[in-house]
């Protein structure tokens, strides 16, 4: 079962990645990992750079996947981002957290600055 959500999960990031690259969005890094969690993708647009959590589930019995993502995912986000920012120092003007959430066979959503 772990395999399984695991490889659903990989399968939601890749989609995830397809569409932001499709809008223009340059990849930076993928499931980067820091002490305090981990952020799924790093991209930049127009000099801003954008933290992302994919979110993915088969049907939305138990609601939108984004609805998983609270207070306390986004804050360890934040303490991620930073680590990133002070490790990398991109040459950008700001930075801004994304969700993106894919519903069954792609049905993607995504929500841009959720957490300022």
């Amino acid at each position: 079962m772990e395999r399984d959500t695991l490889s659903k999960g990989k399968n939601a990031e890749d989609i995830a990645v397809g569409y932001l690259k499709s809008k223009g969005y340059k990849i930076l890094d993928r499931n980067y990992r820091h002490r305090f969690g981990e952020i799924d993708v790093i991209a930049v647009y127009k000099r801003i750079l954008i933290f992302v959590e994919v979110k993915y589930r088969k049907d939305t019995r138990w609601g939108y996947p984004f609805e998983a993502v609270d207070g306390n995912k986004l804050k360890r986000m934040e303490l991620t981002a930073n680590a990133y920012i002070n490790s990398h120092t991109p040459r950008v003007k700001g930075y801004r957290f994304d969700v993106i959430s894919i519903v069954g066979d792609g049905k993607l959503t995504h929500l841009k600055d959720v957490y300022r």
